[in-house]
C-alpha cells in the first residue's frame, strides 16, 4: 500500500472525529463483555461445574435427571458432552456446542425435548467407551466400536441399550424424576456494588 494513501487517511479524520471513534468502539467493546458476562460465559468456558448448565432454564430437567442418575456421582456434563482426548478438542467444541446453545434459546428456536446432533453423538459414545473400557473388554468383551460403526449396523450405540442410564427417561421439556425440579439457582450476575446502589 502506497504511504502518501495511508497518510492521507489519516489527515481525514479530526482529533474529535478519533475521539469519538475511540469512545464509540469501548462502546461496543464494553457492551460485548457485559454481555458476555450476564451470559455467564466464564462459567461454560473455563469451569466443569454442571450448575452452570442451569443458567439456560430449558436444560433445569436435564440438570434435575442426570444429579439423581448414577452419573451424577462420578461425571459432569463435559466429562460425557465434551470431547476428552486432549486440550484443544476439548475447548473448541465446548466453544462452537455452547454458542450453538446460545444461538437456539436467543432466536427461541431450541426444541422441546432437546436431542443431541450427530457431532454430539459421537462424542458422547467416545466419553462412554473412555469410561467404560475395562468393562466393554475384558469383563463383557462386548469390543470396542464407536459411533460411526454403529450408524453402519455394525454393532449398536450404547445408548440403545442403556437410554435411561444418564437422564432417567428424559421424553420431554417438563419431565423431571418423581415430579421434582430442585435444581441450583444461578447466582446474580449483577456485581454487589450495583445490587447495593439499586437497593437491592
Amino acid at each position: 500500500m502506497n504511504i502518501s494513501k495511508l497518510t492521507s487517511w489519516k489527515n481525514l479524520l479530526t482529533y474529535k472525529q478519533k475521539v469519538a471513534l475511540t469512545i464509540l468502539g469501548g462502546i461496543i467493546v464494553g457492551l460485548f463483555a457485559l454481555f458476555m458476562y450476564l451470559l455467564r460465559m466464564h462459567t461454560y468456558i473455563v469451569g466443569d461445574d454442571p450448575a452452570a448448565c442451569v443458567n439456560c432454564h430449558i436444560m433445569t430437567p436435564y440438570y434435575a435427571t442426570w444429579s439423581r442418575s448414577s452419573h451424577g456421582r462420578d461425571a459432569t456434563c463435559n466429562d460425557c458432552h465434551v470431547p476428552n482426548n486432549n486440550i484443544l478438542a476439548h475447548y473448541g467444541f465446548k466453544g462452537l456446542d455452547g454458542m450453538k446453545h446460545v444461538a437456539y434459546f436467543v432466536t427461541n428456536s431450541e426444541k422441546q425435548a432437546i436431542m443431541a446432533e450427530f457431532a454430539s453423538d459421537e462424542v458422547i459414545m467416545d466419553n462412554c467407551i473412555r469410561c467404560h473400557k475395562q468393562l466393554n473388554q475384558e469383563f463383557v468383551k462386548t469390543g470396542r466400536i464407536d459411533y460411526m460403526m454403529a450408524k453402519r449396523g455394525e454393532g449398536m450405540a450404547c445408548w440403545d441399550c442403556h437410554r435411561d442410564v444418564p437422564h432417567g427417561g428424559m421424553n420431554t421439556l417438563t419431565s423431571t424424576p418423581n415430579g421434582e425440579s430442585q435444581v441450583p439457582i444461578p447466582s446474580s450476575p449483577v456485581p454487589k456494588w450495583l445490587q447495593k446502589a439499586l437497593g437491592h
